[in-house]
């Protein structure tokens, strides 16, 4: 590349860094489209469930643990990804902003980077989700927990799918 060429491509409008974050039920695929997303955009993949096993793997053996840590967490990567951002670089968050009250600590971060956003709503029956959970369960990919059908239906009893007056950039994704 000459440096002409350079000096162009740097010139090039490039596209505005966007925060990726999701939400479904335990199973539904999210993160399989996160890992999907991250790669076709470029972005930086952050998974909450792999930071909180290798942080907090042995504090975690309720759900209450896993709010306690989530929220230590989301303190120290809340503030990483609005950097990355303001540095032009897309990050997918996988994690769960299954609730409206959730969903606000990801608007916090990408009005504070001034960055576009996608809410990527991961739908599947709880038949699918089940048969997923039950596969994950034996295969015990990183990061993974072993979840029960009465833990899928304790954790879905919060569930919330987005609403059009939360006001977001909402995509899709039947599984």
């Amino acid at each position: 590349m000459t440096t002409t060429e350079a000096s162009e491509r740097s010139l090039a409008p490039r596209a505005r860094p966007t925060l990726h974050f999701f939400c479904g039920k335990a199973g539904a695929g999210k993160t399989t489209a996160a890992s999907r997303i991250a790669q076709k955009h470029g972005a930086l993949l952050i998974s909450e469930d792999i930071w909180l096993l290798r942080l907090f793997g042995d504090e975690m053996k309720t759900f209450d643990d896993y709010v306690r840590v989530s929220a230590k967490l989301k303190a120290v990567v809340g503030p990483l990804a609005v950097d990355l951002l303001k540095a032009g670089q897309s990050v997918v968050l996988d994690f769960q902003a299954n609730t409206q009250a959730g969903r606000g600590w990801f608007r916090s971060v990408f009005e504070q980077a001034g960055a576009a956003h996608v809410l990527h709503f991961v739908v599947a029956s709880d038949e699918a989700c089940l048969a997923r959970i039950g596969k994950r369960n034996v295969e015990r990919p990183e990061g993974s927990h072993h979840l029960t059908e009465a833990d899928f239906i304790h954790v879905s009893s919060f569930f919330q799918a987005p609403e059009e007056a939360e006001g977001f950039n909402v995509e899709m994704h039947a599984t």
